[in-house]
């Protein structure tokens, strides 16, 4: 159902910029249920949603954040929005939570920010976007580790011919050494994945994993972060060498998390849109 006309007080929330002849007939709601809408200006046109302007004042918008159950459905709202524009065209994504103070403001800032924006749509227009991350599972990789590496092997092998006393030793410094083997395998598995997935993908991008990183399990730790923009016609050709490399490593410790297409969060979005007339 249509919302009534817009007040006064009404903020103005973009989700994205896509070409100005983009239909949103079949839009889907976006956060609280409005209604999604284009705000024009020449070429370029963002998906906006007219919002309660005392609720999503700045201060108001700051202080809400801080609740994950306020903060969470606004959020998917948000992604359901661009992941639908995204399956009907280009569309470039703006971060959460960028508000205007009406049609002035979003049409000053598609003005201003006109050439980077249809350069970005063009990008946009390129492939899809991506995810994969790719976790190290210790206990299991431990099991294989030898495989990987010629040290291992030579400790395990010194250790089968040795005598009983100097096999206690070899075999502690064996444990030892595996530890910061796991490390240097797991690094050189998510380099050697990159190296075969990006002649594939139109770009690659790869986020910086904090020290002693660890998601997906108790011994699950995560070694590679990386997001591809693939082409429409190579996604098939994408796949069959993804699907190679986790036969590949699947069964010596190592999971993958494949996930898309999403919108391009990481190929065309540049910093919040900011204008003398925001909210």
């Amino acid at each position: 159902m249509a919302r009534p006309s817009p007040s006064f007080s009404d903020i103005w929330y973009v989700y994205g910029v896509v070409p100005a002849a983009f239909d949103v007939t079949r839009a889907p709601t976006g956060l609280d249920d409005t209604d999604v809408e284009l705000c024009a200006d020449g070429d370029l046109a963002a998906l906006v949603s007219r919002l309660d302007g005392e609720q999503y004042a700045p201060a108001a918008v700051e202080h809400a954040t801080e609740d994950v159950e306020w903060l969470a459905p606004r959020a998917v709202a948000h992604d359901r929005v661009l992941i639908w524009a995204s399956d009907q065209g280009p569309v470039v994504p703006l971060p959460l939570f960028s508000l205007f103070s009406g049609a002035p403001a979003v049409q000053k800032m598609l003005i201003e920010r006109g050439s980077q924006l249809s350069s970005a749509l063009d990008r946009a227009g390129s492939g899809r976007e991506y995810a994969l991350r790719v976790y190290r599972i210790d206990s299991e990789l431990a099991k294989s580790a030898v495989d990987f590496s010629p040290r291992l092997a030579e400790l395990r092998d010194a250790a089968a011919a040795a005598t009983p006393g100097q096999r206690y030793l070899i075999e502690r410094k064996l444990e030892t050494e595996r530890k910061q083997e796991l490390l240097a395998i797991g690094a050189r598995v998510a380099r050697d994945i990159v190296a075969a997935l990006r002649p594939v993908a139109v770009g690659s991008t790869e986020t910086r994993i904090p020290p002693r990183a660890s998601h997906g399990g108790a011994e699950a730790a995560l070694i590679l972060d990386a997001a591809f923009l693939v082409a429409a016609g190579e996604l098939e050709r994408f796949q069959r060498v993804l699907t190679d490399l986790v036969s590949r490593h699947s069964s010596r410790g190592f999971r993958f998390d494949f996930t898309g297409p999403w919108p391009l969060y990481h190929f065309v979005q540049s910093q919040p849109a900011s204008s003398d007339d925001d909210a």
